[in-house]
């Protein structure tokens, strides 16, 4: 009888490894890493299971909803990182622009 792991640990690693300085590509890469690992893990476990005694259901719908929340804070952090760096330039512009017209 194979027991499906929890994804808290894999999703842990992935939310360590964005919670530091980094770039958004490598928190990207990263998740994307996450993702595949934990779909070839889930993959397995549909694989390998017993017949006679199949995964509860509620662990797998718990396993994919996991996925999904990560996939979707990595993409708001990336949007977030995109605003960011549009409003950081908009500034720059706005105060190249201010400066040169004040001289």
């Amino acid at each position: 009888m194979t027991t499906m792991l929890p994804l808290a640990a894999t999703s842990n690693a992935a939310s360590a490894s964005q919670s530091s300085p980094s770039t958004s590509s490598s928190a990207s890469t990263t998740a994307s890493q996450t993702q595949d690992m934990f779909l070839q893990l889930l993959v397995a476990q549909l694989q390998n299971q017993d017949p006679t005694d199949p995964t509860d259901s509620t662990t797998f719908v718990t396993q994919l909803a996991q996925m999904q929340q990560l996939q979707q804070s990595v993409s708001s952090g990336q949007d977030i990182t995109a605003i960011r760096q549009d409003l950081d330039q908009l500034v720059a512009n706005q105060t190249n622009t201010s400066s040169s017209s004040g001289s």
